[in-house]
């Protein structure tokens, strides 16, 4: 048991790290130089770990590299808009493949699965394996996933993928397990591995672009809710806030949060302060950190915040999305103020440190978990896996 243990702690920091020397290896794990080389020669032996070319640099012998077998399994992650989907294949050590951009069909009645499984096809091939060999496929998508029922819902964007259950469908007709998740989860996944959430137990994202979406961690664990819409804030009733007449006429049980901080309405209410824009963020961008208009969308997102704040008492708040991006670290410290002003917890307020697409990247490191479970026996308990919950054994995986 202990020689297992420290083999497995052997394949996480290379996983973690990258290829590292025998010596690098013995000062991360601990163990002597002799029981260290005992340990290579067995991982190479059963083929988990191989020889990754040599470190040079200054005289005497240059040092062997030594790295996790990333052929052993691959991977597949995609982020599903209705614009388009991106996708990126990688090998179980992280490696990335090959990358593919293409517009897919999303309206009701397309060929959603067949369309789909082509794209997969080709950026497979473009990393030099088959589809089937795809170990795990992860799917970011706008909208609310139920895990026990396999359908997606809140995505009328993408009607196409309405009314199946999308990952059992998908599995099927394709041959590989796929799984599909919460974009915002995603970006929360990213977040709290390589992000501002990396050492944080409970935080809250908000991602405001488009749309309006979020995610709620508890215990560095995603809070999914019983049907999947845990984090659909969305749909919470507010006050609007805004000091400037929109135009908007909203009900007595308070606007939609959704309807207050989406693209269309941020536009309406820079208007409304002299700011002509075509996107949330241009406006944003167009505007300086005292602009009036930034006080008032400040105030639109302090008030759905403050809801979250009040029943999760999270560690951190954190923005995301093209809109916070615009604003950067100015606009979270506003926020952050009208916040306070709301709410007895004085949670602090960021922005998401993650750079490009963090929905596909999440997915990633989805995808990545669970196959390295599986290949190499190391649990990341912090990341989303295709695993249902204990018991339910009703959707197996895909015969190999």
């Amino acid at each position: 048991m202990l020689r297992e243990i420290n083999d497995r702690a052997a394949i996480e920091v290379l996983l973690r790290e990258g290829p590292l020397t025998r010596a690098e290896l013995e000062l991360a794990i601990g163990l002597s130089k002799p029981a260290t080389a005992q340990l290579l020669t067995r991982l190479e032996q059963d083929n988990l770990v191989t020889k990754a070319g040599v470190r040079g640099g200054g005289r005497g012998p240059r040092a062997q590299l030594w790295a996790a077998n990333g052929s052993l399994a691959f991977v597949a992650a995609v982020d599903l808009t209705p614009h388009q989907a991106d996708f990126v294949v990688a090998d179980v050590a992280g490696v990335v493949l090959a990358e593919y951009q293409t517009p897919l069909p999303v309206h009701a009645g397309a060929d959603v699965v067949g369309t789909f499984g082509e794209a997969l096809q080709t950026v497979a091939e473009e990393a030099g394996i088959r589809r089937e060999d795809l170990a795990h496929v992860v799917i970011g998508a706008q909208g609310a996933f139920d895990p026990r029922t396999g359908l997606l819902s809140s995505a009328p964007h993408i009607p196409g993928w309405l009314g199946f259950d999308v990952p059992q469908k998908l599995s099927d007709e394709l041959g590989v397990d796929v799984l599909i998740e919460n974009d915002v989860n995603l970006v929360a996944v990213e977040e709290m591995t390589v992000g501002q959430a990396q050492d944080v137990d409970d935080f809250v994202m908000v991602w405001l672009s488009e749309g309006v979406g979020g995610a709620v961690v508890i215990g560095r664990r995603l809070l999914r809710g019983a049907t999947g819409g845990g984090g659909e804030i969305d749909w919470m009733r507010v006050p609007d806030p805004a000091t400037v007449d929109t135009g908007d006429v909203w009900p007595e049980a308070g606007a939609r949060f959704g309807n207050l901080v989406d693209s269309p309405a941020i536009c309406r209410l820079a208007a409304a302060h002299g700011v002509q824009a075509g996107t949330a963020w241009d406006a944003v961008a167009k505007t300086g950190p005292d602009h009036p208009f930034r006080h008032d969308l400040a105030k639109r997102v302090a008030g759905g915040v403050a809801n979250l704040v009040a029943v999760a008492d999270p560690q951190l708040v954190l923005l995301c999305g093209d809109t916070s991006r615009a604003g950067g670290e100015p606009f979270a410290a506003l926020v952050q103020e009208k916040l306070h002003e709301l709410v007895l917890p004085r949670t602090p307020v960021g922005c998401a440190s993650v750079q490009g697409n963090a929905v596909r990247a999440g997915a990633l490191q989805s995808a990545l978990a669970t196959t390295r479970e599986d290949v190499f026996g190391v649990v990341t308990p912090t990341l989303l896996g295709s695993r249902r919950p204990e018991g339910d054994n009703t959707r197996p995986r895909p015969n190999r």
